[in-house]
């Protein structure tokens, strides 16, 4: 099976295989001589500046809040827009600093999965 990890924001492609006949059976674990080296992955370069984001949401729910205005500056990590799913209130935070341009939901707007929040550039 092959997956992509990020570690401090860096991506790696891993494979992993199952070793062994039984399920839950232990497999010894491999030695130097066992394992290949994994390919150097080339560091994907940050975003422009200027460049615009759009943040979508991770789950259908209801916009309960929005935390921010058009125009704002924010941080990376502050709250921009808390969704209700399942009783549960959830933010939607700032994946880097950057200024809300676009804000494309109202407070009471139901959302789905991938459905553009907001744009910030």
């Amino acid at each position: 099976m092959h997956y992509r990890i990020h570690i401090n924001g860096k991506p790696f492609d891993v494979v992993v295989e199952v070793l062994g006949d039984a399920v839950g059976a232990s497999a010894p674990l491999p030695t130097a001589a066992t394992v290949a080296p994994m390919p150097t992955v080339a560091p994907t370069p940050p975003a422009p500046a200027c460049a615009e984001e759009r943040v979508t949401s991770p789950f259908p729910g209801s916009v309960m809040q929005i935390s921010v205005t058009v125009g704002q500056t924010v941080i990376a990590g502050q709250c921009l827009i808390i969704l209700e799913a399942m009783k549960m209130h959830n933010e939607i935070v700032a994946p880097r600093a950057s200024v809300v341009k676009q804000i494309l939901v109202s407070r009471g707007a139901i959302v789905n999965t991938d459905d553009v929040l907001l744009v910030l550039e």
